[in-house]
């Protein structure tokens, strides 16, 4: 594609407009040793794209009192050159991975979503195979359509269990401010009002008297009992004093993730009996969110909680941990209310998180 670009610059300039491409395959012998080729076509436009989008968009204020049909097709032109400048603008920056058009946009969207550039890589590939098993052509359409289902197939390995009440004692952890109190009483409210399950607090959380305050009001909400634990020993009497009931939900202090220390102290709480949930926010840096998997996961974490989707645009980590490491995702949270913002996810939920802001995306 880069040469076939050459060529067309040095033989209808830089205003030329890529109207198709598609790859296909010529010469061979009994169809067999099929050549395979670059096919673009190609025209000069004596309008710049930023001009024929003014023009169009002056044109819907003019049409915008006639009838609905108008209306309509002067919307398709505005997505088709909205679409238009987004090819070019791949073109113009010349990846380093020779991808047509269709499948370099795809590929930039998913880095834009934040999926670790490998994998997105991998995604990519994985679409244009499958589009060459099924001798299937290129286009915006069949790139991101390819590519929702090569997501749903690699989360098909990934869990999605979330609380399954077969250990009794439930310990979310993770660092300052993701909102693990908050997911907590959420999940409480749910075991409570779906399963009717007794549940019981206990929070270690005793460095910021505010959080105790906020799971005492929760628990006064619930009508559900709360333990302070300032100590290991503190911790197992409590443990002790609720052996009665069905779930035991432990919120434990936000710390700095990088204090080893920080993380020694939430290990001996763990026993045969406790499922650990990490629970990150989408609205930290990617980088940050592998980070704090890695230092957490000596706690062997049963599965993570993503929490801020009404928060972020950007999703992709989600794809990025739970594929990477081969751990589950529990519950999605995607706002404050209480018990109503959590979503229990699946492949389809989690695909669908990546794939919708493909619109706004070509909008831009």
């Amino acid at each position: 594609m880069p040469e076939a670009m050459k060529q067309i610059r040095a033989d209808l300039g830089a205003d030329a407009v890529i109207l198709n491409s598609k790859e296909i395959r010529q010469g061979g012998f009994l169809g067999l040793f099929k050549k395979r080729k670059i096919e673009v076509v190609a025209v000069l436009d004596p309008q710049p794209v930023a001009q024929k989008k003014r023009e169009v968009r002056n044109n819907d204020l003019v049409f915008g009192a006639t009838t609905g049909s108008d209306t309509d097709s002067n919307s398709k032109v505005l997505n088709e050159i909205k679409y238009m400048k987004k090819i070019l603008e791949q073109q113009v920056k010349q990846s380093n991975h020779s991808y047509l058009p269709d499948y370099q946009l795809a590929y930039q969207y998913l880095i834009e979503q934040e999926i670790e550039e490998g994998l997105a890589k991998e995604l990519i590939e994985s679409v244009i195979t499958e589009h060459e098993k099924e001798e299937q052509s290129a286009t915006r359409e069949s790139a991101f359509t390819t590519l929702q289902t090569e997501l749903n197939s690699r989360l098909k390995d990934v869990s999605f269990q979330g609380i399954t009440y077969d250990q009794q004692i439930i310990q979310f952890v993770g660092p300052t401010g993701v909102g693990k109190t908050t997911t907590l009483a959420k999940i409480a409210a749910n075991c409570m009002l779906i399963d009717k399950k007794s549940i019981a607090f206990i929070t270690t959380d005793t460095y910021r008297i505010a959080a105790i305050e906020q799971l005492k009001t929760y628990a006064r909400i619930l009508d559900v009992p709360v333990e302070v634990a300032y100590t290991t020993e503190d911790y197992h009497q409590a443990v002790k004093k609720f052996s009665e009931y069905d779930l035991i939900l432990v919120d434990t202090a936000g710390r700095n993730f990088r204090d080893e220390k920080y993380i020694k102290e939430l290990e001996k709480n763990v026993d045969f009996n406790t499922k650990t949930f990490l629970v990150l926010s989408l609205t930290a840096k990617p980088n940050d969110m592998i980070d704090i998997y890695h230092q957490f996961q000596h706690l062997s974490i049963h599965e993570v909680i993503f929490t801020k989707l009404d928060e972020t645009l950007q999703y992709g980590s989600m794809i990025n941990i739970a594929l990477k490491n081969k751990v589950g995702i529990a519950y999605l949270t995607n706002g404050q209310d209480v018990p109503d913002d959590l979503i229990k996810p699946n492949a389809n939920i989690v695909s669908h998180y990546i794939i919708n802001e493909l619109s706004e995306y070509l909008n831009e």
